[in-house]
């Protein structure tokens, strides 16, 4: 559950979209969708698909050999890069990003997300500022660049 939460709210995120909008357009209450985020509850093969419409996504439904190893849970992202995520420079540097790349606004915000997590994972182990958050991103943004 924890896994599931964890991409659930890394797409959301990326996607610049509230609880709210989410449980609107998937027809699920926002209680329903932040226990699922918070890695509890025990979510439908259905309520996993509407979910996934929601917010844009392809479900995938696999079943492993019992040995075959996990897949690890994409990090949770910090608060304070959530926040920074919302920001006009955030998205206008993503959407050129995605311009650039050829990929969608959302998977271009999702991956961005989590290069600039996990450049300031290995960077620090002191929270990191809004000012440290634009550092991360102008060298992501610069290194991007023809």
């Amino acid at each position: 559950m924890a896994e599931l939460g964890a991409r659930l709210r890394n797409r959301r995120t990326a996607a610049g979209r509230t609880i709210a909008s989410v449980a609107a357009g998937a027809g699920l209450s926002v209680p329903y969708i932040a226990n699922l985020e918070n890695g509890r509850g025990n979510p439908t093969l259905s309520a996993v698909s509407s979910l996934a419409a929601a917010l844009g996504a392809r479900l995938v439904v696999e079943l492993a050999e019992e040995d075959a190893p996990a897949r690890e849970a994409p990090a949770a992202l910090p608060d304070s890069l959530v926040q920074f995520s919302r920001s006009t420079r955030f998205s206008t540097e993503a959407a050129r990003l995605a311009t650039a790349t050829k990929l969608t606004e959302t998977v271009t915000r999702e991956r961005l997300l989590q290069a600039m997590a996990g450049l300031g994972a290995v960077a620090t182990t002191r929270p990191l500022s809004e000012l440290d958050w634009h550092r991360i991103l102008d060298t992501i943004v610069l290194t991007a660049r023809d």
